[in-house]
């Protein structure tokens, strides 16, 4: 009798187009034990600790890129996930930098534990507008997809909606694409995909196309000061994330392509990332700007 491998499912996507927002919504909807493995872009572990405050268990596989230098750190994961606590099923949560080809090739040749469920990418319908050109990362995001989740189609025209569709399908005949709202999706359609795949070898190189600083503070900022400076982060900034405390309390700061929002949430002190292109050249500035902001 054959093993019962246990269904895995890996999340992807460009930087700030919802990952953490589907994983939060998959984690209140689906019923069944879900483990969870992130690998992170940026020195602070945010995500993970947006996720940690779920009923779920979790592992963090650090700084580095899963696609590549933490692949054996991953099949270490995996294996202790499923001989200690034997989830139903388990999800990956890549960084918004990782090719997942490699991830998916390394699935099917070292991990018999486990079977690739489906490949969900979620695609970030603002960005997409805003930064038509796709690189080399995100075409094989999206190739590598079963699923195609376009989140953030509330922010589009009709028009542009059934282009980017178009675009997406010429660039990946065999996915679903499902359009979203801040990934409100039906859960039943992301799990149970079971598609039968052959993963050839991947020869790429994979030279990271951002970098990242992070900045940790005990002090209280200026919500109004605050809101300025993130209105003038783009385009030097393109993704942003993390925690930040005013006098009203902590909130969750996300930042994508120019367009951010605050939301209230558990935490005890200031912890942001930033994410860009030759972004460390403009750190010193950012962080100067950022701390004018503090009470």
């Amino acid at each position: 009798m054959l093993p019962i491998r246990t269904p895995l499912t890996v999340i992807t996507g460009p930087l700030g187009s919802g990952k953490t927002t589907l994983l939060r919504h998959i984690l209140d909807n689906f019923p069944k034990k879900i483990a969870i493995l992130m690998n992170e872009f940026g020195e602070i572990a945010i995500d993970s600790k947006i996720i940690a405050g779920k009923n779920v268990e979790m592992a963090d596989l650090g700084g580095g890129c899963v696609c590549c230098s933490l692949l054996g750190e991953f099949e270490a994961a995996v294996n202790e996930i499923i001989d200690t606590i034997s989830p139903d099923n388990i999800v990956v949560e890549t960084t918004g930098v990782a090719e997942p080809d490699a991830l998916v090739f390394d699935i099917q040749e070292s991990l018999p534990v486990v079977r690739l469920d489906g490949v969900i990418t979620v695609v970030d319908a603002d960005g997409f507008v805003k930064y038509p050109h796709i690189g080399h990362t995100t075409r094989i995001q999206i190739d590598a997809a079963d699923t195609l989740l376009l989140n953030k189609v509330d922010l589009v025209s009709e028009d542009e909606l059934k282009s980017l569709q178009e675009k997406l399908h010429s660039l990946n005949e065999i996915a679903s694409i499902v359009p979203a709202v801040r990934c409100q999706v039906d859960v039943d359609l992301l799990f149970g995909i079971g598609r039968e795949r052959v993963q050839p070898a991947p020869h790429h190189v994979h030279q990271l196309e951002y970098e990242s600083f992070s900045y940790k503070t005990s002090a209280i900022f200026n919500q109004e000061a605050f809101e300025e400076f993130a209105a003038t982060l783009a385009p030097d900034v393109y993704r942003a994330k993390g925690f930040i405390k005013f006098e009203s309390g902590i909130y969750l700061f996300n930042f994508v392509a120019g367009r951010w929002d605050l939301e209230v949430f558990e935490q005890e002190a200031t912890e942001l990332v930033f994410i860009g292109k030759q972004i460390s050249q403009k750190k010193q500035t950012i962080l100067n700007q950022l701390q004018k902001c503090e009470l």
